[in-house]
């Protein structure tokens, strides 16, 4: 696969020793960053996630692959040994990519593995990724924002350090102060997560979209609500990894399913606020 970097840009250097942390966007290709594709085509050996595309890895034919996938429920590799290895790949003089799904700085545990390399002294630089929490949602149609719906939008991950429901989160005080929830691997506990919501205050009835495989041909949505969302899911079969997204902004898929236009469907609803007026009025 041939892509080109322009000619007009002084692209930085991927120098022996170094590590870059790369987000490789969501999962289609098309969504990586120029910055990124510059870091495939000079690596020596690349450090990816489960969640990378495959096509992704063939702009660099010429570096060394090793699988740092780590999926939840599976034999995967600790994350003290990934950093560790980044660490030992930089001191033997290889020029490392790091190459995280979405980015690496949401959810990705990019942080974590910057710090231990600073700590032992390897050079880093940080390459920003499209996270699904944005993209997946844009392609299924509904958008993090807008200015009929929200102001603000939170991102939250559906679990912890241990698996479980995270219980550092203040659930109450989001479900008051948060106009749209997106979250991240929430899907083995948005039964409980729903439940907390509804007990502080959020409608049952809520919508809420749940998307599956974002940005790939294989992507997934079901439209559902706060009350249904867990019995929902285990009806359609959907398996992780998902984006959940819990509030109006759902209802403007109606109008802007774009994907499913492309297959010929139609607009369901022009208006799903029911605001009775020009979209850009204001």
């Amino acid at each position: 696969m041939d892509a080109r970097l322009p000619t007009s840009h002084d692209w930085p250097e991927l120098m022996p020793g170094w590590v870059w942390l790369c987000g490789a966007g969501p999962g289609d290709p098309g969504l990586l960053t120029l910055h990124a594709l510059n870091a495939l085509r000079q690596a020596d050996v690349i450090v990816y996630d489960a969640l990378v595309h495959e096509g992704i890895l063939d702009w660099a034919p010429q570096a060394e692959r090793i699988y740092a996938g780590k999926r939840g429920g599976k034999p995967s590799a600790k994350q003290r040994d990934i950093s560790l290895r980044l660490v030992d790949l930089a001191r033997a003089g290889r020029r490392v990519l790091r190459l995280k799904g979405g980015d690496p700085f949401v959810f990705g545990r990019g942080g974590e593995e910057a710090q231990t390399l600073v700590q032992h002294g390897i050079p880093i630089r940080i390459v920003p990724g499209i996270t699904a929490g944005i993209a997946g949602l844009a392609y299924a149609g509904i958008p993090v924002t807008h200015r009929d719906v929200n102001q603000s939008v939170t991102f939250v991950t559906g679990h912890d350090r241990a698996g479980l429901t995270p219980t550092a989160l203040d659930w109450a005080g989001i479900a008051r102060g948060s106009q749209v929830i997106v979250m991240y691997m929430g899907m083995k506990h948005i039964g409980e997560i729903a439940g907390k919501l509804i007990a502080a205050g959020r409608a049952p009835t809520e919508p809420v979209a749940v998307t599956t495989t974002a940005t790939l041909e294989d992507q997934r949505t079901i439209e559902t609500t706060l009350e249904r969302v867990a019995a929902d899911i285990a009806a359609a079969g959907l398996e992780p990894p998902a984006i959940i997204c819990i509030g109006m902004a759902v209802a403007l898929r109606q109008a802007l399913d774009w994907r499913a236009y492309a297959e010929g469907a139609v607009p369901r609803d022009l208006d799903p606020l029911g605001l009775r007026r020009p979209a850009e009025t204001g």
